[in-house]
């Protein structure tokens, strides 16, 4: 009788065990994929006025309502490459490109690799206009946006000062040139 207790506790570890370690290996793969699978999930929700952040490793945790914050363990202009290429394919959003203002002043003697980041920066966003911002004003931007808009933050390991690259999702198929006629047609219908 005590050998079937103890075959029967001695199964029972074996299988948690095995079980635990399963979990933990699921979880770590999951880990690796997981901020791709999530910006994969999240991107055909987001539309006008959202804001995707691909932020370096030291950007503060926020505390803001409609902020969620993701974790990717790779470089941030990996990051921020794969999130351009499913933003354009996407048919519903373009990004609008923000940069930290402080990053045109940034210099080799300051700050060993920047210029090369400039460099791959430019190569990534493909000649579409970077529009600098004071890395202060960044804050104040994304608070009153989460107030009634989500903001997806994806920080990175990347380990370069202000090289946080900031998209305010726009309208793909809509822009402010024909809201524009739009709303003459509007007022001169009153």
């Amino acid at each position: 009788m005590n050998k079937i207790i103890f075959l029967l506790l001695a199964s029972g570890i074996t299988l948690f065990s095995c079980r635990q370690y399963q979990a933990q290996d699921v979880e770590k793969s999951m880990t690796a994929k997981s901020w791709q699978q999530k910006l994969d999930y999240e991107l055909p929700m987001l539309g006008h006025r959202n804001w995707i952040l691909v932020v370096d490793k030291a950007f503060p945790a926020l505390n803001a309502p409609g902020l969620e914050v993701i974790y990717a363990d790779d470089n941030l202009l990996n990051v921020l490459k794969y999130t351009l290429s499913k933003i354009d394919s996407s048919s519903h959003v373009r990004p609008i490109i923000y940069v930290d203002k402080e990053m045109q002043f940034m210099t080799s003697q300051l700050e060993n690799g920047v210029n090369a980041f400039r460099d791959s920066l430019k190569n990534i966003v493909n000649n579409q206009t970077l529009h600098p911002e004071l890395h202060d004003s960044v804050f104040t931007k994304i608070q009153k946006t989460s107030e009634l808009f989500k903001v997806l933050v994806i920080k990175t390991n990347g380990n370069l000062a202000y090289s946080s690259v900031f998209l305010q999702l726009d309208c793909a198929y809509w822009n402010s040139e024909q809201e524009g006629q739009l709303r003459k047609a509007m007022k001169s219908a009153q």
